[in-house]
């Protein structure tokens, strides 16, 4: 059963950054709300050469409708050249949890 609520995920490079881009999705109704991963290693190939780097992960439940929005003004806030930018479909959850992340997300 798939529904209209997605997670959508970035990378950043410190806490600071995970915690302002977090805060500032849900406070701008772009995001009902955002995990942040405690830190890991990221291993990955950039521009020819494996670098390792620690990062935080942060994921954000949002909707369908609100998505591209959210997309855009995590790109624009975001530090990196090219941002993580992964989007999950959610396939199935409690009624009550899936309507509190749309009633959050509603534009003002």
């Amino acid at each position: 059963m798939a529904t209209d609520i997605v997670i959508a995920q970035t990378t950043v490079d410190s806490a600071q950054h995970a915690s302002e881009l977090a805060r500032g999705a849900v406070e701008a109704r772009l995001a009902a709300c955002a995990h942040i991963d405690a830190p890991f290693t990221a291993v990955y190939r950039w521009k020819g050469t494996v670098e390792t780097a620690t990062e935080w992960r942060i994921s954000y439940k949002t909707t369908r409708d609100r998505l591209p929005a959210l997309a855009a003004w995590v790109t624009q806030e975001h530090g990196y050249d090219v941002p993580e930018w992964i989007v999950l479909p959610v396939e199935g959850g409690s009624d009550a949890y899936l309507s509190w992340v749309a009633e959050e997300t509603a534009p003002e």
